[in-house]
């Protein structure tokens, strides 16, 4: 690099087009990107983005207007005075002066950034920045010992994070006469304004438009949460499946996939070091359809329905740490078995397989402490596709969904100990699936239909009200299921992709999301552990999908 006295008029013959924005160390060699100002200490460089042209031995050269040009000074005592074309940017790192006085930089009107870092800077003066119009980033950074500080008359929109955090020594700051936008970048302004000593000028808000004239210092949150969140895929099993059950035992949590193809309901494991959940057991049987658990007395079961050979029991043996044939399931009644649902009432534990036969009878079980046996026959002859277990205001219900009729309302009856038929769902034929699931206070039936809309239902004690339809050829399940506060719905498709949709609580009802591929999706599960939360989906066709949920804060 050649080095060039402050009041040369000799240049390099020729600048690279590259911006350079960094710490530049006294006597570093830069090649021709940069020039030195400042004879005597080396310490400023101009780095140029743009055409520089020389014409001869002239004195002084011709030359075409820099595009964009950039000063780097590195333990300067004073702000450069020699700005020779106009300035893009101004870096002063290591800098040794100790105040920022009024209009310090007002002779380098064009700048549109200007960082000041790891200075000895105790004090900025009022209207410091004043003069600099195009002004539009601004990071001051190591300055632990700044006691005053103003930023007014800036026409400032927002603020880097955490601008102030590391200002532990400011006693006052002044931010008037600026335009802050009190949008998700003011976030952290409004939350430090609530814990910070200092004493701080009225920050008014200039947008949006619903914000303008408030102060920040007097709002407990932003209209706009600033958080929004996303699936994002974190593992693929390599099996397809009908559905997933989790459950936990002894601080440890697992899944259950019931995987036909495979033969197999495929018992996972989540390891709390590799982060992922990894293969413990594998039930084999023939077309395997469902796999249930239920934990009774600290004794782990897992109910296998199948197509063929019959339904089963197991129970998880710790000596052996697996799982072992407990009991087969009397299925004289049972042709094709399309769901189980457990569940208790009182002490007593019970599941139901909701049979989707044309001969078949849905029947509920008991447990009497040896086993389950067949208990109570149900719904015969309808092609039962889904049962639901429902605890509403106290009395337990049971909903069973059809292919051939409405769905049908059992109530439990406790004279009887036994379910009677309460009412129907009216106007909802051919149901493939009904979820329950409670947005605050208020119960909500999601009802899946592959042919035509799937709704949204509101459930009272008096009657049962559409919310919302939901377009959803070819849909097999409509799942909804909440995480941190935020009510989902996943829809699945044969057809096209499967969509996720979100709660809208001002109105009070599910908007679209996002768009997820899965082939053929028969379940949407959610497993949570470790402080993380995950959707298991199922896939008649494809790999089954493990989801996480994520959180993302648009404030950064």
């Amino acid at each position: 690099m050649t080095q060039i006295p402050e009041n040369s008029p000799r240049r390099p013959s020729r600048i690279s087009q590259h911006s350079i924005i960094g710490t530049v160390p006294a006597g570093s060699s830069l090649g021709d990107k940069a020039r030195p100002i400042g004879v005597e200490t080396w310490r400023c460089f101009i780095i140029t983005q743009g055409p520089v042209c020389v014409t001869g031995d002239t004195a002084t050269p011709a030359r075409r207007p820099a595009l964009h040009e950039s000063i780097i000074c590195v333990g300067s005592s004073s702000v450069p005075r020699i700005t020779p074309y106009d300035i893009n940017s101004l870096s002063i790192v290591n800098g040794t002066f100790s105040e920022i006085k009024e209009a310090m930089f007002s002779h380098m009107p064009s700048i549109q950034l200007l960082l000041l870092n790891s200075n000895s800077v105790t004090n900025i003066r009022d209207d410091a920045f004043s003069g600099l119009p195009h002004l539009e980033y601004l990071f001051i950074e190591s300055l632990r010992d700044l006691t005053h500080l103003s930023l007014a008359n800036n026409h400032i929109k927002a603020l880097p994070r955490d601008l102030f955090i590391d200002l532990d020594s400011l006693i006052e700051l002044d931010l008037r006469g600026n335009m802050f936008e009190c949008d998700c970048r003011a976030k952290w302004l409004m939350t430090w304004l609530k814990s910070t000593n200092a004493t701080v000028t009225d920050v008014v808000c200039a947008g949006p438009e619903d914000m303008k004239g408030k102060r920040l210092n007097d709002l407990a949150s932003l209209r706009n949460e600033c958080i929004s969140t996303d699936f994002v895929l974190h593992q693929s099993v390599a099996t397809e499946s009908l559905s997933v059950d989790t459950f936990s035992y002894k601080n440890d949590v697992y899944v259950a996939i019931a995987a036909p193809t495979a033969e197999s309901c495929m018992v996972m494991e989540w390891d709390h070091i590799e982060m992922t959940f990894r293969s413990y057991d594998n039930i084999t049987g023939q077309s395997i359809v469902g796999c249930k658990s239920v934990i009774i007395e600290n004794q782990v079961f897992v109910i296998v329905a199948q197509l063929f050979g019959g339904s089963h029991i197991y129970k998880f043996d710790e000596d052996q740490s697996k799982f072992t044939k407990f009991q087969d399931i009397e299925v004289t009644k049972i042709s094709k078995p399309n769901d189980i649902e457990a569940f208790q009432i009182g002490t007593e534990w019970f599941f139901v397989i909701a049979d989707s036969s044309k001969a078949g009878l849905s029947t509920l079980y008991k447990w009497n402490d040896k086993g389950f046996y067949s208990y109570q026959s149900l719904h015969e002859w309808f092609r039962d596709t889904d049962a639901e277990f429902i605890d509403l205001d106290g009395k337990a219900h049971l909903i069973l969904a059809s292919r051939s009729q409405v769905p049908v309302i059992y109530q439990w009856d406790k004279s009887a100990q036994k379910f009677v038929q309460h009412g129907d769902i009216p106007n909802m034929e051919d149901v493939v699936a009904v979820k329950a699931f409670h947005i605050k206070e208020e119960l909500y039936l999601a009802m899946t239909r592959y042919i035509g809309d799937s709704k949204v239902l509101r459930w009272t004690n008096k009657q049962v009200v559409e919310v919302q339809a939901v377009p959803s050829r070819g849909s097999m399940i409509m799942q909804p299921f909440s995480f941190k506060d935020r009510h989902y719905l996943a829809l699945g498709s044969d057809y096209t992709f499967s969509h996720m949709y979100l709660w809208n609580e001002e109105k009070k009802v599910f908007e679209r999301f996002k768009e997820v591929y899965i082939q053929a999706p028969r379940s949407f599960t959610v497993v949570s552990t470790d402080r993380r939360d995950f959707l298991f989906s199922s896939s008649f066709k494809g790999n089954t999908q493990i989801f996480e949920h994520i959180i993302i804060d648009l404030s950064l």
